[in-house]
C-alpha cells in the first residue's frame, strides 16, 4: 500500500484544480461553485481525501459519511438542523459525522483538505 503526498495544499493554483461544478442543493444566489484535487480514493469509493475549494454561496448540506476537514483559508458558517452553529475560518478543523445535516454559507472562498470515510 502506497502513501500519498499533496505538497502545499494551501498554495495549489486554481489552474491546477479540477472543476467539480456547482453545489448539489443551492439556496438562492450566488450559487456556490466547487473545485478540487483528489489525493486518494479507494476503488470502491469508501474512503477519499483531497483538497476542496468553494466560492461564496448557500446550500443544503447532508453528510452521508464521516468527514474530517482542515480549513486552510476562507470563512463559512455551518448551521445544523438542530440549531448548532459552527463559525469556521482558515486554520480551523472540524468533524462532521455521518447523518449531520443543515445549511452551509460560504462568505469568503473556502479551501480545505478533507478525508471522508
Amino acid at each position: 500500500m502506497a502513501a500519498h503526498l499533496l505538497k502545499q495544499a494551501a498554495a495549489i493554483a486554481e489552474a491546477d484544480l479540477v472543476d467539480w461544478g456547482p453545489v448539489a442543493e443551492p439556496i438562492g444566489e450566488p450559487v456556490a461553485h466547487t473545485s478540487g484535487r483528489l489525493l486518494h480514493r479507494e476503488e470502491d469509493g469508501s474512503n477519499e481525501t483531497g483538497v476542496w475549494v468553494c466560492s461564496p454561496g448557500t446550500w443544503r448540506c447532508v453528510v452521508e459519511r464521516d468527514e474530517f476537514c482542515h480549513f486552510l483559508a476562507g470563512r463559512c458558517r455551518y448551521t445544523a438542523d438542530s440549531g448548532e452553529v459552527l463559525e469556521i475560518e482558515g486554520g480551523d478543523a472540524a468533524f462532521f459525522p455521518a447523518g449531520w445535516s443543515g445549511t452551509c454559507v460560504v462568505s469568503e472562498t473556502v479551501r480545505k483538505t478533507y478525508m471522508i470515510r
